[in-house]
């Protein structure tokens, strides 16, 4: 039994990774509960449930047995109970595999503190070990999530068939995705598409996207209705989509503009080119966090200028995408990146190693 503990910040990051992990380790035999503050997102993000994972509110587990593996994700803080029933467990030659799950990151820091013990030497968990579990771009790292038969599944969509079964409606335009937070260039971003040398539909994930879009509509920021230029700009908005169907805008798209964590591992695996807006710090802390990842990817110049002006690190006009050569960057990376296991995978190898 594996007990992963999730507390939501953002519905679309946190949970959406656990529940992802949660879903892949069920799939490959074993039994997962998932405990989490607040489960709401999971009705339009899972709503058929995975058999072999058991969804339970955080508040539950004061009377609960420790399973064989505890995943704390992201740095949420499990409840004292839960750890002296993991101490109990212990003393009773059960001790549960302790993993602390970390935000991903392509910064080096991951690689040196990926598995690194850390002994727990009091309250109600003294004596007990937690391991530092770094996902990862590189092989010194544990992986990222991954289903073990998704390029046959990318290879076999019909994307087609998928926009029409959604309602989607298409006319061979160039279509471009949408999830993003609240980024400043988002105005030059319409203004580009309507202006570009090709039609485009772009296609907007419901949420902080839409309403961002939408509000600077309604403000006249913005080339709509269309200016029927060159290119001319079509918008669609989508309704919450579950993880499976928002795996799949992202192959049926010919651009993809993601958010945060788990939409940027999806952007890599759908093998298209992509423009990440990272979690916004205060500090400007993310900025360093996004140049390691564009270092890892090893991004081509106009790659790079595009992410500085889209997540706000430099004051410039928004560079026009250059598809050919942002598109042979995420196949290399996806091609370095299968031959790695999978985050699910690492975690089961790791656990075998503890045993």
């Amino acid at each position: 039994m594996w007990d992963i503990f999730c507390k939501v910040i953002d519905n679309h990051g946190d949970i959406g990774v656990c529940w992802r992990l949660a879903s892949q380790l069920a799939q490959r035999g074993e039994q997962a509960r998932l405990w989490v503050d607040d489960a709401s997102a999971l009705a339009w993000m899972a709503p058929g449930g995975q058999a072999g994972v058991e969804v339970l509110p955080w508040t539950a587990p004061a009377r609960a047995v420790p399973g064989q593996v505890v995943v704390e994700a992201f740095g949420c803080e499990l409840d004292d109970s839960f750890v002296a029933a993991m101490a109990q467990a212990a003393r009773a030659g059960r001790a549960p595999a302790w993993i602390n799950l970390e935000y991903l990151t392509a910064e080096r820091f991951a690689e040196r503190s990926h598995g690194l013990p850390s002994p727990v030497l009091s309250g109600p968990g003294a004596g007990l070990t937690k391991h530092f579990f770094y996902p990862g771009f590189t092989e010194r790292t544990g992986g990222l999530l991954r289903e073990p038969d998704l390029l046959q599944a990318i290879a076999a969509f019909d994307r087609q068939a998928w926009l029409q079964g959604n309602g989607i409606p298409w006319a061979g335009e160039r279509l471009v995705s949408l999830f993003c937070y609240e980024p400043a260039a988002l105005p030059a971003l319409l203004e580009q598409l309507d202006q570009g040398p090709q039609p485009s539909r772009l296609l907007v994930t419901a949420g902080r996207a839409q309403t961002a879009v939408q509000a600077l509509l309604e403000r006249g920021i913005g080339p709509y209705p269309p200016s029927n230029g060159p290119g001319s700009l079509s918008i669609s908005y989508l309704p919450l989509l579950a993880q499976t169907d928002y795996d799949r805008l992202l192959w049926a798209c010919d651009l993809n503009f993601v958010r945060g964590e788990d939409s940027l591992v999806r952007a890599l695996w759908a093998g298209k080119p992509f423009v990440w807006n990272i979690y916004p710090q205060h500090d400007g802390a993310h900025l360093a966090k996004l140049q390691a990842f564009l270092d890892w990817l090893q991004a081509p110049a106009s790659l790079r200028e595009f992410h500085a002006v889209w997540n706000g690190g430099a004051a410039a006009a928004l560079p026009a995408p250059q598809a050919a050569s942002w598109s042979a960057c995420t196949e290399a990376a996806r091609a370095s990146l299968m031959a790695q296991p999978d985050l699910a995978a690492q975690l089961r190898g790791f656990l075998a190693e503890k045993r």
